[in-house]
């Protein structure tokens, strides 16, 4: 139990460090926000609730993964949204270093970064605790 409220203390954090980069562009990040109308993430609320949901969201999704898929369904399900989500942190950092994109500020690249990161960490502990965990035969 204990591991587990360090790992939700540690998802709790990264979400209000993730929110508050996010909500704090540069001048250059603070016109493409309002240029692309990125309303979700024009004060530290609206950015706070954007991933806040999502974060809620990738739990939920592992919670079903864990609880109610069978064993090869649940590990092939949870390592490809592992998988999909370390590609989305390439994809994202590749995006945000070129272009206009590497413009709106280091703090704002590192939340747009962090938060596929913190998906990629949901579904990496989903893998581990989905692989780890016997299940008994049902007769």
């Amino acid at each position: 139990m204990r591991n587990n409220l360090f790992y939700y203390l540690v998802l709790l954090i990264l979400t209000l460090v993730d929110a508050w980069l996010l909500a704090h562009p540069n001048l250059i990040g603070q016109i493409g926000i309002f240029w692309y109308d990125y309303d979700y993430l024009d004060t530290l609320p609206k950015a706070m609730g954007t991933v806040a949901a999502t974060v809620v969201a990738a739990l939920l999704v592992g919670l079903v993964i864990k609880r109610m898929l069978s064993g090869p369904l649940a590990v092939v399900l949870a390592i490809g949204l592992f998988v999909f989500c370390l590609f989305v942190v390439f994809q994202t950092y590749t995006r945000f270093s070129t272009g206009t994109y590497q413009f709106t500020g280091s703090g704002f690249k590192t939340g747009a970064v962090l938060l596929p990161a913190i998906l990629a960490i949901i579904f990496g502990k989903t893998s581990y605790d989905v692989i780890t965990t016997k299940r008994s035969k049902k007769r």
